[in-house]
């Protein structure tokens, strides 16, 4: 085998495995989606990286199209928050629950659902396990929603998706020691 598959292979190995996503419930005014995954990295490394949220957000899911406008302040009333290039922006979800290298929780609406008169919690966490980190990020959302829930959940779950296979190319990327 030569010695460019070998470095292939090892670094597929080294992003983890066992990725899981799911619609956990859905109804009118609400959903809840959860997407967990398995990293061979420290827990204090995946828990530093995601607080680097401008590296691996995706730009097409943000209002200014810049990841780097955005920032998240990994502190009890911290804001996960997007700066606009002409001096706006916009408070995605606040920091409601710290516990440092094990969970966050956040609230705020995310992107549409904003103007929906929508409410949403997320959930992540940071489980030590062998060889590595469970990383789960749970999104629960209700409010208004215009009735529209059940067509809301899978569309965000593509989102959130997309932003978590993100999140762990770039959490593998860190270096291992912090």
């Amino acid at each position: 085998m030569s010695k460019r598959y070998l470095i292939l292979a090892a670094a597929l190995l080294g992003a983890g495995s066992a990725a899981r996503a799911e619609v956990v419930s859905s109804g009118p005014n609400g959903f809840e989606v959860r997407h967990s995954l398995q990293l061979t990295v420290p827990p204090a490394t995946v828990y530093a990286a995601f607080g680097q949220i401008g590296g691996w957000w995706s730009k097409d899911h943000t209002y200014s199209g810049n990841s780097a406008n955005l920032r998240l302040s990994l502190a009890a009333g911290g804001c996960f928050c997007e700066r606009f290039p002409d001096g706006g922006g916009i408070e995605h979800m606040r920091v409601t629950y710290l516990d440092p290298g094990k969970q966050i929780l956040m609230t705020g609406a995310l992107g549409p659902l904003l103007y929906e008169a929508v409410v949403g919690v997320m959930d992540v966490r940071f489980e030590k396990i062998a060889g590595g980190t469970r990383f789960t990020l749970s999104y629960r959302a209700a409010g208004f929603a215009k009735g529209n829930g059940v067509a809301l959940a899978p569309q965000v779950d593509q989102v959130i998706g997309e932003q978590v296979k993100r999140f762990r190319t770039f959490a593998v990327a860190r270096p291992r020691a912090l």
